[in-house]
């Protein structure tokens, strides 16, 4: 079988989870299924080795566009030719983009429709792209895969795609966290926040992320909690308009114990992660959440949201609240400061969740999405 992917993704070389689950995914689909053969659209500066397999051909095309209206072009011109050209079985968009003109079979991987609950968190050239673009993606695929049910389910209510045309692959987890002996907790909260414990947060500082809700929260639970000296720790781009967190810092009490981080290594995210009381990820939309994943693989208590994905990530094993009350995100910072017993049982309960996600897991999911698009009677 040949199989083409859309790795455009990739055309950022900081990756982000989108970029991640194409590395994850890909690697493992080449290495699981050397019987067929995949071709990979990257762009011209595309250098990375992620994909040195025998059955695998980079497809270098064009530079790495960046405004909706060259999306268009990109879809419907470039690709749509590749794929007449090199007659693949399948195409799979990993960032949800397909080509409308194209005849091939398509998978789209929609990984949330966050633009469509808020529209005003992207940029209008972004909003009016995806709003326009989506329903169609969505009707054109053969078969859609998604990271949630939450998300299929959301898909199935706005575009009207029935039910049984979209599979559910969840995302897997990179192997390299891992819990930290108390000898490199020691040290990793040394170099991050002067010796102090504290509350992370990791991911692009998006709108959506709820960082001043995030940052208003802690400051209440320091101004409950006197004795208290954790700090907090957001480690990632700044993706909007900084002069928001200027403000709100300049309204709390505690902003000398808020770290700013900025892009962090893989390496560091090890350490950031595994030294933390816990991970603090109370975003108000997400398709996935892969943070709460990663966190029960370092062994490290969750505090997330209960809307969107975030309950059906996480299970039982995390403390789940309201994304929209400052008092309720204080109050669980407060529980996973002063409660050992607490800390130990979501850690024991995040030892059994992460057992449902790996990348492994993610591609069979994929290849079978693949195999029922290729041949219905799969």
């Amino acid at each position: 079988m040949k199989i083409a992917i859309n790795c455009w993704i990739l055309r950022n070389k900081n990756v982000d989870g989108i970029g991640n689950f194409c590395i994850q995914t890909v690697q493992w689909l080449a290495q699981s299924h050397p019987e067929d053969e995949f071709l990979l659209l990257c762009d011209k500066n595309f250098t990375e080795n992620y994909f040195d397999f025998p059955n695998t051909k980079i497809h270098r095309i064009l530079p790495p566009y960046r405004h909706p209206l060259l999306y268009i072009f990109y879809m419907e011109t470039v690709v749509k030719y590749f794929l007449s050209a090199h007659k693949p079985d399948v195409f799979i968009g990993i960032e949800g983009f397909l080509s409308l003109g194209s005849k091939v079979k398509q998978i789209p991987v929609i990984h949330d429709l966050n633009f469509e609950h808020y529209p005003h968190d992207l940029p209008w050239r972004n909003r009016m792209y995806y709003r326009r673009f989506f329903p169609l993606f969505a009707s054109k695929a053969t078969r859609i895969s998604t990271v949630s049910t939450f998300t299929k389910n959301d898909i199935v209510r706005r575009y009207a795609v029935p039910e049984n045309k979209i599979d559910v692959v969840f995302c897997g987890i990179k192997e390299k966290f891992r819990p930290l002996s108390q000898l490199e907790i020691d040290a990793a909260r040394s170099k991050y926040s002067a010796s102090q414990p504290y509350f992370f947060f990791i991911g692009s500082m998006h709108p959506r992320k709820n960082l001043l809700r995030l940052i208003e929260a802690f400051d209440v639970f320091r101004e409950k909690n006197q004795s208290a000296t954790h700090k907090l720790i957001l480690a990632g781009s700044i993706l909007w308009d900084d002069k928001m967190f200027d403000d709100i810092l300049k309204r709390v009490s505690h902003r000398t114990d808020i770290i700013f981080t900025g892009r962090v290594s893989d390496e560091e995210l090890i350490y950031l992660l595994g030294a933390a009381t816990a991970l603090t990820f109370v975003p108000t939309f997400e398709g996935f959440g892969l943070p709460i994943v990663e966190a029960f693989q370092a062994e490290v208590p969750v505090v997330c949201s209960n809307v969107t994905s975030m309950p059906e990530v996480a299970g039982d094993a995390a403390i789940i609240v309201d994304p929209f009350n400052i008092t309720e995100i204080a109050t669980a910072m407060a529980l996973l400061a002063n409660d050992g017993a607490m800390r130990k049982s979501l850690i024991e309960k995040g030892k059994d969740r992460r057992r449902f996600f790996s990348w492994q897991q993610t591609a069979y999911l994929l290849y079978a999405s693949i195999l029922k698009t290729v041949n219905p009677l799969y």
